[in-house]
């Protein structure tokens, strides 16, 4: 019996390193780069990331993981995907404040979700469906885009 429940610990702690990243895809990556935002209202600003490809795909494409966030992306014109982040703090969140503490029980404790990889600031992970089977590429190498030069653009 403590045989098993050893040999059980063993292969649940396995399992958190056991991801791995496509090396050969269908897709080549032509640029990946992102951008910070900040909204027209205080406090409100996000995190834009565009990723070029060198030529369309037909590859469903999901979500991208990029700095302790993930969200679903979108496909423009079959070769560009986009992933939208806000990283505002100040969220819809309905707490009581009191001098009281007890009237502050009834707070649900804010939970952080923890995407499923170590990455750096200029790393991402792309997640794609490939025969019915989720697929993940890592993006080494995500440039900053200059925020005053798209401002000047648009």
């Amino acid at each position: 019996m403590k045989t098993l429940s050893i040999l059980l610990l063993i292969l649940s702690f396995s399992q958190c390193g056991s991801t791995k990243f496509q090396k050969n895809t269908s897709f080549i990556i032509d640029s990946a780069n992102y951008m910070t935002w900040t909204g027209e209202q205080p406090g409100i600003h996000g995190i834009n990331v565009q990723i070029q490809l060198k030529e369309k795909s037909n590859i469903t494409f999901d979500s991208l993981y990029f700095r302790n966030k993930a969200t679903k992306v979108e496909i423009k014109e079959a070769s560009l995907i986009i992933a939208n982040y806000t990283t505002s703090k100040s969220k819809n969140l309905d707490i009581t404040l009191h001098l009281d503490p007890k009237k502050e029980f009834k707070n649900k404790i804010p939970i952080q979700e923890k995407i499923p990889f170590e990455l750096s600031k200029k790393e991402a992970v792309l997640s794609y469906q490939l025969n019915g089977e989720t697929k993940y590429y890592k993006i080494k190498e995500i440039k900053e885009r200059d925020t005053k030069l798209t401002q000047q653009i648009q």
